[in-house]
């Protein structure tokens, strides 16, 4: 299994972070713009346990793939959203958002990410793989964040 984590210091309002992470397909797409449909399969109360469709745009292809919510936490100074997949049965990922409030207008992004391949020969795609995506990731986020809210 490989392990990615990366944190940023985002220079907005950790309610203004947590909303692109609230689900919706507009929020999701300025933070994630491959995913091309998020749509609730089954949704609980207490969230975890909520499960989205997901459809993911990489060049023409369009993969669908279910999303399982595993972790869920919503304080005013401390988020988090874990979730889950199978890719192509292939490879099982989470994906981890935790979002640290510092003080009213900066917030700590940190994002974690595991990778298990399901079959021998998908561990050889793991050897090259960096944490480049991880990286990017987290700057689009800060850049989304601190841009909304020169609106």
């Amino acid at each position: 299994m490989k392990k990615w984590t990366k944190s940023i210091e985002i220079n907005a309002p950790i309610e203004a972070v947590w909303q692109l992470f609230d689900g919706s397909l507009e929020n999701m797409q300025k933070i994630m713009p491959q995913v091309v449909e998020n749509t609730p399969i089954h949704e609980t109360e207490e969230v975890v346990g909520s499960v989205y469709r997901q459809k993911y745009r990489e060049g023409k292809r369009v993969m669908e793939y279910d999303v399982k919510t595993l972790e869920y936490v919503d304080n005013p100074a401390y988020k988090k959203l874990k979730v889950g997949f199978n890719l192509g049965n292939m490879f099982d990922i989470t994906a981890c958002y935790e979002l640290e409030k510092k003080d009213e207008n900066r917030t700590e992004l940190t994002y974690t990410v595991t990778n298990e391949p399901l079959k021998w020969y998908t561990k050889l795609f793991l050897l090259f793989a960096t944490e480049k995506v991880v990286v990017d990731f987290v700057e689009r986020v800060k850049k989304v964040a601190e841009g909304q809210l020169v609106r």
